[in-house]
């Protein structure tokens, strides 16, 4: 019975410990969904590319994962709509980046604000 009454003082503490520090992956079963999610997400790339496609997203991934997630969302919409004939190539995947890519693509400018400096060569000596 001690050990019981035990048990559950430290599941409880523990929670409090995790709630005071923002712990979400505390819960089992947040973690379980977005295990599911991620799983379903990549069976649904699997269907969806080929080998050279899958490996090129990964790579993109790898350096640019908000790019790689707006492609994957585009590749799972797609699917979902029925939009897609068949498997993507490596080469439809690059369009597909360029066509993300121009959409979010940021200008950028530069504005040099120079500053005049006193200097005693400008000044005229009349």
């Amino acid at each position: 019975m001690a050990d019981e009454e035990l048990e559950a003082l430290r599941q409880r503490r523990l929670g409090e410990i995790r709630a005071e520090h923002g712990d979400s992956a505390a819960d089992p079963s947040q973690q379980e969904a977005k295990q599911r999610e991620a799983e379903i997400r990549n069976t649904i790339l699997a269907q969806v590319l080929d080998q050279a496609a899958r490996a090129r997203l990964s790579n993109l991934a790898l350096v640019k994962p908000d790019k790689a997630k707006a492609v994957e969302n585009y590749l799972i919409q797609m699917a979902r709509f029925g939009q897609l004939a068949g498997k993507v190539s490596e080469q439809g995947l690059i369009e597909i980046l360029e066509k993300v890519s121009q959409q979010t693509e940021k200008k950028t400018t530069v504005k040099f604000n120079r500053r005049k400096v006193l200097d005693s060569d400008e000044e005229d000596d009349y």
